[in-house]
C-alpha cells in the first residue's frame, strides 16, 4: 500500500516564478490560457493547503485528479495531498494532533469526537455561503453534526455495510445466494460449506467490532445501542451476546474457514482482500467500497445485507455518512479550505471524477449526474444503499464517543486471543465490557 505521496500539481508558469519544478507538472499548451493564469496568480496571494485521506487506489487517483482540476481553476492555490491506508492515517493524525499541526482539510469518520478539539466548526462558513448546502437536506447535514448540533464536517458520501460475495463460488459450492434477511447461523454454515467444497476461506476478514459489538448490540435489542446516545457510557452490556459472536469466529478459524490474526494482517488494502484474490468467497464491505472491490476482482461480485441474529430481528444499522471533510482549527487558511470543500461537494465535473466512490453524494444535482454515468458496480452501490434505507427505521447511534478507538483496539486484541485459544469468548466479552466501562469512568 502506498503510505504517502506528496502531490505537487501547479501550472508551469507559477512554478517557474515561485517554486522548484517537480514531478507531475503539467505542460501549458495554450499560451493565452497560460498568460491568464499568470495574471491571476500575480493578483492573488499564493496559498498552500494540506489535505489528507485514507482509502483505496481508486480513491487516491480520483481525489488527486480533482485536486489538479481545482488548482488549474485557482492557480494561486497549491494543495499538498497525503493519502494512507486506514490504520496509518490515524497514526499520522494522532501525531499531528499532538503537535497541533493537523492538515488544513482532512477526512474523518464517525470517530470525530476524539478529534473534536482539532476540528473547526463549519457553521459560520455555511451561513456566509462559502460552503453552499442549499442542494441538500437537514437529514444529510445532521449526519455530520455533533450532539450539540454543531456542523463539524460535510459528508462526502453516505453508505452502509454489507457482505460482498462471489455468486459463482456459491454456485460451485452448491449454495443458495444470501437473502436479505439471512442469519449469522446461515453465514457460518455457508463459510464452512465453502471451505469444505472449495478449499478456500468462507469469508475474508470482517469488521468484527461493528459486526460483533456495535451492530450486534442493536440486533440483540431493538433500538438498542452499545454506546449511549449521550456518548458518556455503555447502554448494552450483555456479555453473552458478544461472546456468542466471538465463539463463531473461533469456530470458523479453527475450521480454516476464516483467516487467523496473522493472515488478516497480510491484507493491506482492498486489492489484497482474500475475496479479490479468490482465496475467500465473502468479505465485509462498506457500500462505498463496492466499485473498488469489483474493479479489483475483475469478475462478478454481489452484495448482501449483513446477517441478523434472527430472520425477523433487527438489522441493527441504517444509512449514515461514510466520511466527511473537516477543517483544522489550527489551519491558517480556513477560508480557502472551506472554498475547496465547497468545490469538492458541489462541483459537477469534480464529482464526475469522484464518481460517488466514497458513498452516495448528499447534493441532489451531483447525485443525479453521478447516477447517470454510473457503471454496473456503481449502480449496485445506489441500489444497495436504497435497499437498506428502506428497511424499517431503527434507532442507531452513528456518532462514536471519544474512547471508541481505544475500546475497539482492545476488542481486536481480545478477539485475536480468542482465535488463538488464549482466552475464552466468555472471559473476553467480560473483559471488553469492563475495559469499556473503565474508559468512561475515567472521563467523569
Amino acid at each position: 500500500m502506498k503510505l504517502r505521496r506528496l502531490m505537487a500539481l501547479t501550472t508551469a508558469a507559477i512554478m517557474a516564478a515561485s517554486l522548484t519544478a517537480c514531478g507531475g507538472q503539467k505542460a501549458e499548451t495554450n499560451t493565452q490560457a497560460a498568460d491568464s493564469r499568470k495574471e491571476s496568480a500575480a493578483a492573488g496571494e499564493q496559498i498552500t493547503l494540506r489535505m489528507a485521506w485514507w482509502g483505496s487506489q481508486t480513491r487516491h487517483d480520483a481525489t488527486n485528479k480533482v485536486i489538479e482540476m481545482y488548482e488549474e481553476q485557482n492557480p494561486n492555490v497549491h494543495i499538498e495531498a497525503e493519502f494512507y491506508d486506514f490504520d496509518s492515517y490515524f497514526t499520522k493524525l494522532d501525531t499531528l494532533v499532538a503537535a497541533d499541526d493537523v492538515w488544513d482539510i482532512f477526512q474523518m469518520g464517525g470517530n470525530f469526537p476524539k478529534y473534536i478539539n482539532s476540528i473547526e466548526p463549519m457553521d459560520a462558513y455555511i451561513e456566509a455561503g462559502t460552503i453552499d448546502v442549499s442542494d441538500t437536506t437537514e437529514n444529510f447535514l445532521a449526519t455530520t453534526r455533533d450532539n450539540d448540533g454543531t456542523q463539524v464536517g460535510i459528508s462526502i458520501g453516505t453508505n452502509t455495510y454489507g457482505i460482498a460475495y462471489d455468486p459463482a463460488m456459491f454456485a460451485e459450492a452448491g449454495l443458495e445466494e444470501p437473502s436479505d434477511n439471512w442469519t449469522w447461523d446461515e453465514w457460518k454454515a455457508d463459510c464452512l460449506a465453502i471451505t469444505g467444497k472449495l478449499g478456500i476461506y468462507g469469508s475474508s476478514k470482517m469488521d468484527n467490532f461493528i459486526a460483533g459489538v456495535t451492530q450486534r448490540a442493536s440486533q440483540a435489542e431493538k433500538d438498542g445501542n452499545f454506546f449511549k446516545k449521550t456518548n458518556d457510557g455503555l447502554e448494552f452490556t450483555d456479555t453473552a451476546t458478544f461472546a456468542s459472536y466471538m465463539q463463531m469466529i473461533k469456530d470458523l478459524t479453527d475450521a480454516g474457514a476464516y483467516p487467523d490474526a496473522g493472515a488478516i494482517k497480510e491484507i493491506k488494502d482492498i486489492e489484497g482482500d482474500y475475496l479479490v484474490t479468490e482465496d475467500a468467497a465473502m468479505t465485509w464491505v462498506s457500500s462505498n467500497q463496492i466499485a473498488s472491490i469489483v474493479n479489483a476482482a475483475g469478475r462478478e461480485i454481489k452484495i448482501a445485507p449483513v446477517p441478523r441474529i434472527t430472520k425477523d430481528g433487527s438489522y441493527g444499522m441504517g444509512v449514515q455518512s461514510s466520511q466527511q471533510l473537516c477543517m483544522a482549527k489550527s489551519s491558517k487558511n480556513k477560508e480557502e479550505a472551506a472554498k475547496f470543500i465547497n468545490y469538492f461537494v458541489n462541483d459537477i465535473e469534480a464529482n464526475k471524477v469522484l464518481n460517488g466512490e466514497r458513498g452516495v453524494p448528499i447534493m441532489s444535482k451531483v447525485r443525479d449526474v453521478v447516477m447517470e454515468q454510473a457503471d454496473d458496480s456503481s449502480k449496485m452501490i445506489y441500489d444497495f444503499v436504497d435497499k437498506i434505507g428502506n428497511f424499517p427505521k431503527e434507532d442507531c447511534n452513528v456518532i462514536s464517543p471519544d474512547p471508541k478507538t481505544e475500546i475497539e483496539d482492545q476488542y481486536k486484541l481480545l478477539i485475536e486471543k480468542v482465535q488463538y485459544g488464549d482466552v475464552t469468548p466468555e472471559d473476553a466479552a467480560k473483559q471488553l465490557v469492563e475495559f469499556a466501562e473503565s474508559k468512561f469512568t475515567r472521563q467523569q
